[in-house]
């Protein structure tokens, strides 16, 4: 028993420490995000300006990082926590996916929050587009930071790299645009293996959209069948 209550206020605890971070996590994902790309666009930067940008970044690992012992530390099934926690310890671990941790944000909103079938094909094509979104920015700004100053490199601006994320992600191909640095070309594989689970979560939440509403029409037809059984029973001559 007493173990139990241990337990319940360690969880309550967690519980508070995630609803008093949240957003400051959120807001701190948002200032590694513009610091993150000032660094790379600017080409204009002074050394003072790279040291806010470096305080930044680092300010914003550190509070990643303790936000990620304290919520292990207050868990009473730790393995479960870390198992169930992977885009938390990957912004601890790998600078691009910290922006990420946004998406965590919008899931806990409100209008996303609801159980039923339309609400969850709601929450996953919207979580789904702003992570596409996402994911071609940030993968454009690794890209074209490793890229850019390459020997041989074809892609020299961020607009090119946009185009060539994009034309990845779609499975394109074109081939106007391709990686030379072996840090690049890890980034692409990185790209070409989020762009095809997209499509595939996109693809299962339309299939499942069409399958209910045909199951919704085949109800609705049945329903109106068996009214008009009751009424021509009830019309019937004597």
């Amino acid at each position: 028993m007493p173990g139990e209550v241990v337990a319940r206020r360690t969880e309550i605890a967690r519980e508070r420490w995630e609803a008093m971070t949240t957003w400051p996590l959120i807001a701190a994902s948002v200032l590694f995000l513009v610091a993150y790309s000032w660094g790379i666009l600017d080409s204009e930067l002074t050394p003072g300006g790279l040291l806010a940008i470096g305080l930044v970044l680092g300010l914003v690992w550190l509070a990643f990082l303790v936000d990620y012992v304290v919520r292990i530390l207050l868990s009473v099934d730790k393995l479960y926590f870390v198992a169930h926690s992977k885009i938390d310890l990957l912004s601890v671990l790998v600078p691009i996916a910290r922006p990420f941790r946004l998406l965590k944000g919008l899931a806990r909103m409100p209008f996303l929050r609801a159980n039923s079938g339309a609400a969850l094909r709601r929450r996953v094509l919207i979580i789904a587009g702003a992570f596409v979104v996402m994911f071609i920015y940030v993968i454009s700004l690794a890209e074209y930071a490793v890229e850019r100053d390459a020997e041989g490199a074809l892609i020299t601006s961020f607009g090119d790299s946009v185009w060539w994320a994009c034309v990845t992600m779609a499975t394109v191909g074109y081939g106007d645009y391709y990686p030379v640095t072996v840090t690049g070309r890890i980034l692409a594989v990185i790209l070409m293996v989020g762009g095809i689970a997209i499509v595939g979560a996109a693809t299962a939440t339309f299939v499942s959209y069409v399958n209910e509403r045909m199951s919704t029409a085949r109800e609705h037809e049945h329903e109106h069948e068996h009214e008009h059984e009751h009424r021509d029973s009830h019309h019937e001559p004597v």
